[in-house]
């Protein structure tokens, strides 16, 4: 699991009920060189005091907590300032919890059982905003749960941005999407901001559902 060049280490706080679980994805993260744990949690109100006093980058956030659960505390810490991007890490692949967490505004989910390449690869990813982490059994979830076709009422995007939404939504970088367009990358960036902006969205993975749900987009 080569480390990708970084300035300094993704900051990772591991919010989980099950103390075996926390070690084990310490172990893994702290394991390579641009990642860090620096905090832990066994519940959602003590995983929001974590990220207000540790500041990390990602939180890796379980989704059964006794007392506050993960949906709730991901609401909260995603109203702090500055707050982190949140990785839903959960047993329950199909559980009606997570699409409630990803329009909460979650940036990604995976299972318990992912490889640990898995694990790091998603942290990263989720650090870095510029793909999704979204397995196709929480893309059923989705579709599922989609409201009417017709429901959006917010701006119109353009062509252009709506081309670059739906490649998003496939999963695509913004390199791959240059690549895609044969634009440059920062054109790219400059439609998928104003793409968030438009659906009002903290990040990819939020704008994909939001579009979907609205039927902007399919998955």
């Amino acid at each position: 699991m080569t480390a990708p060049p970084t300035a300094r280490r993704v900051r990772v706080v591991v919010a989980d009920d099950e103390p075996l679980v926390r070690s084990g994805l310490r172990l893994i993260l702290d394991a390579e060189p641009d990642l860090e744990v620096v905090g832990e949690a066994g519940d959602g109100a003590t995983a929001v005091e974590a990220v207000r006093r540790l500041r990390p980058d990602v939180v890796c956030m379980d989704v059964r907590m006794p007392g506050v659960d993960g949906l709730r505390a991901t609401e909260l810490v995603l109203r702090l300032a500055d707050p982190p991007r949140v990785l839903v890490v959960t047993t329950f692949e199909h559980d009606a919890y997570v699409v409630d967490a990803l329009v909460a505004g979650a940036s990604g989910f995976l299972l318990k059982r992912a490889s640990a390449e898995a694990m790091v690869q998603a942290v990263r990813t989720v650090a870095t905003g510029e793909s999704l982490v979204f397995p196709r059994a929480v893309r059923e979830l989705v579709r599922g749960a989609r409201a009417p076709r017709g429901a959006w009422a917010g701006p119109a995007l353009t062509p252009r941005e709506a081309e670059v939404l739906g490649l998003v939504a496939q999963g695509m970088t913004n390199a791959e999407i240059a690549a895609e367009l044969v634009v440059g990358v920062e054109t790219v960036r400059t439609h998928v901001a104003a793409v968030l902006a438009k659906l009002q969205a903290r990040d990819r993975t939020q704008a994909v559902v939001l579009a979907h749900r609205a039927g902007l987009v399919e998955l």
